[in-house]
């Protein structure tokens, strides 16, 4: 895999580490990290070592969004084709963490905001230190706050009117709030280690079951129940020929635990 200029990545095993490596500022982000996460993630479905991703912050926050000075600055200048230029391009990178068959793990300590709260979000897992404060904080510099697809997935993991509240206010979501209301799955502090257990736990399963598994998250979203019933019996029957379900049943029989190898 080509190393990355704009982020640390290193591989601990079967897990992936991305590291946003701003620390001085936050780790916000730029243009080219932009466009760089978007294609590091887009080239992870070709990377068949690797079986589960952390994204991390440096210096004990996650993420502040889009550099102003770099980012926000430069788009009031911009005309319309390129805004939108801008603005598909960080769709796109959700689009990409959603599409990579290796589940995302958000290790979210302090500040996580703007661009860097659609990371997390659009991560698989999500676990956060005692000090996170999430915010999506489109409206306070004049913009909406239907950004990277936050409408659409944000109502998903805490409800529509939390999800309201935190888009029209952009005020910060405490980490007790995020655990409450779903969007963190457990707080541990620093979160890092927290979430390298879970990512080590998931590349050390069944990980083309769990492929499978985030393929119909995805799709099922705009499935009907008796297609998504039917997209499920599909999915599973392919599971089922797989040599980790026959490892599965093996080591049952013989009253052992599993050595999945994600064939």
């Amino acid at each position: 895999m080509i190393e990355p200029k704009h982020f640390l990545w290193r591989v601990e095993g079967k897990v992936g580490v991305v590291t946003l490596n701003r620390p001085e500022k936050k780790n916000p982000l730029t243009f080219d990290s932009y466009a760089e996460l978007r294609d590091f993630f887009g080239n992870l479905k070709f990377e068949n070592e690797i079986k589960s991703v952390v994204v991390a912050g440096a210096g004990g926050n996650f993420c502040s969004g889009g550099d102003v000075h770099e980012i926000i600055g430069p788009l009031t200048k911009m005309a319309m084709p390129q805004l939108l230029e801008f603005t598909r391009m960080t769709g796109d990178l959700v689009k990409a963490m959603r599409h990579c068959p290796q589940p995302v793990i958000a290790a979210v300590d302090g500040v996580c905001a703007g661009a860097g709260a659609l990371i997390a979000l659009f991560s698989d897992l999500r676990i956060g230190a005692p000090d996170a404060k999430v915010a999506f904080l489109f409206t306070r510099v004049g913009l909406a706050g239907c950004d990277m697809g936050a409408c659409a997935m944000l109502p998903r993991v805490i409800g529509q009117g939390r999800a309201a509240e935190l888009l029209y206010t952009g005020r910060s979501m405490s980490a007790d709030e995020g655990l409450a209301w779903g969007f963190f799955n457990r707080l541990a502090g620093p979160a890092l280690p927290a979430a390298m257990e879970a990512a080590q736990a998931l590349a050390s399963g069944p990980t083309f079951a769990h492929a499978i598994t985030k393929t119909m998250l995805h799709q099922e979203w705009s499935a009907g129940l008796d297609e998504a019933i039917e997209m499920e019996a599909q999915a599973q029957a392919v599971c089922m020929q797989t040599r980790d379900f026959r490892r599965a049943f093996e080591a049952f029989a013989a009253r052992q635990k599993p050595a999945f190898e994600g064939d």
